[in-house]
């Protein structure tokens, strides 16, 4: 991956986003046009097709959102970890869960007076992200 920085951060992975994403949602919408022109004969097999791409339709989603979710609390632990290291206090509560994980960015120097800043402002993440002025890249996040 190359250098990252706030307009590079974003991560694709083109067999997932651009090959899996839409193969699935294919199956989805062509599945229910067949279940729709089905006859008698064919009507079990055509829900069946129907279910299993509504069941693959989840696991993509679900797939996705619970790795998130994991890394969003690692990462949630390891800056509330960090910035008491470097201040021997916790984050501001007025911190949102989406200002920490955009505040992950922050270089060590810039990281607390940032965080209470974008609590104080109730800065959005994306505001956070293009207020970094030496980017700490993140190449883990899935």
């Amino acid at each position: 991956m190359s250098q990252q920085s706030f307009n590079s951060h974003r991560r694709y992975v083109p067999l997932w986003h651009y090959v899996t994403a839409p193969a699935i949602f294919s199956l989805l919408i062509g599945s229910f046009y067949n279940l729709k022109d089905a006859t008698e004969s064919n009507l079990y097999s055509a829900s069946l097709i129907c279910l299993i791409a509504v069941i693959l339709v989840l696991i993509f989603w679900y797939v996705r959102a619970f790795a998130l979710k994991a890394q969003d609390r690692a990462i949630r632990a390891e800056e509330q970890f960090r910035h008491f290291i470097l201040t021997g206090k916790p984050l501001p509560k007025e911190l949102r869960l989406r200002q920490i994980i955009a505040l992950r960015f922050a270089s060590d120097e810039e990281f607390p007076a940032l965080a209470e800043q974008a609590a104080r402002e109730k800065m959005g993440n994306k505001e956070i992200k293009a207020s970094i002025k030496h980017w700490k890249p993140d190449y883990s996040r899935v």
